[in-house]
């Protein structure tokens, strides 16, 4: 076969290629595709296999059926006179039973969804503080998905979820706030510092009322074993005809001589005892017998006036 024919045989495979071409087409899955015939609207063909007529039947435009997501930055500003950068987030699709209306009522869609975005968001947060953009995100979100539901469902598309998913307000108010949050636990921790603080206190004073409380009952009962054994002593030596009065004085005069003992076993004590002379006990004991002979003078000179005044208002009452 001569070059000549070669080629001849391969153009007309081309031209046959090129003419079936113009008859078939292939749309994709979740794509649909809209044909003009002779410059007005004939059909929509979804996925598959598809014929046409060349040159009288054109393809003018394909639309995605999948779910898409716009992503708007809108600046505004709160009641309380912050900016602050609010980013919508919406996801949408093409109703597939609506694509002319998708196709032919709006020129742009995406900056029809953003202008309705832009209307809400600069409509709602205006009227809230800093802090309750913050607290109602999601109040936000479904009034722009509201807004733009009931907009965009007459030109063929479904807004599937719009979302409020970051606010950034000015630098200067972030660390403000910053510096709040930090203020506010510190707070909190000095708080928790100080009741710890007042628990210990109170802690420590209960157990030094408490220990207190045991020397005081260790102290009684100690008082007391001394005020038993010196009963029995006098008892004791009133049997022996020493009447009380000189049984204590001769008690306190052998105490005071055993308190003496006690300091000579302890070379290293620096205490000093007074009256400490030799013939001190002696001295001690007379002026101990002579107070205790005036005090039951005195007792006995009391007791006896007593008794005449209760006797003499007895007399006045009869």
């Amino acid at each position: 076969m001569s070059l000549f024919s070669l080629l001849f045989y391969g153009l007309l495979i081309l031209l046959i290629l090129s003419f079936f071409s113009n008859f078939i087409f292939i749309v994709h899955q979740e794509t649909a595709s809209i044909i003009e015939r002779l410059g007005k609207f004939h059909s929509i063909r979804l996925a598959g296999f598809h014929f046409k007529i060349p040159i009288i039947d054109n393809i003018v435009g394909r639309l995605t059926l999948k779910i898409q997501q716009l992503d708007i930055i809108v600046d505004t500003k709160t009641k309380d006179n912050v900016f602050v950068k609010v980013k919508i987030s919406v996801q949408f699709q093409v109703i597939k039973n609506k694509v002319y209306e998708a196709f032919y009522k709006l020129d742009n869609s995406l900056s029809q969804i953003t202008s309705y975005i832009f209307d809400v968001v600069r409509a709602e947060v205006p009227k809230m503080r800093l802090d309750d953009v913050f607290e109602r995100k999601d109040y936000i979100a479904i009034a722009v998905k509201r807004e733009i539901e009931g907009a965009m469902l007459n030109y063929g598309y479904s807004i599937i979820k719009a979302l409020v998913t970051d606010l950034d307000p000015d630098e200067k108010v972030k660390h403000a706030m910053n510096r709040i949050n930090t203020a506010e636990r510190e707070k909190v921790a000095a708080e928790y510092q100080a009741e710890a603080d007042r628990i210990k206190i109170v802690a420590k004073a209960k157990a030094e009322a408490e220990s207190k409380k045991l020397q005081g009952k260790g102290t009684a009962d100690q008082r007391r074993e001394i005020a038993r054994g010196i009963l029995e002593s006098v008892e004791v030596l009133n049997n022996v005809g020493i009447n009380s009065q000189e049984a204590s004085a001769l008690i306190v005069v052998t105490q005071h001589y055993d308190t003496l003992q006690s300091m000579g076993e302890n070379t290293n004590t620096n205490l000093i005892l007074l009256p400490n002379s030799p013939g001190s006990a002696s001295e001690m004991l007379n002026n101990m017998i002579t107070t205790f002979n005036i005090s039951s003078k005195i007792g006995e000179s009391i007791k006896n006036k007593n008794n005449s005044n209760k006797n003499n208002n007895s007399k006045k009452i009869k």
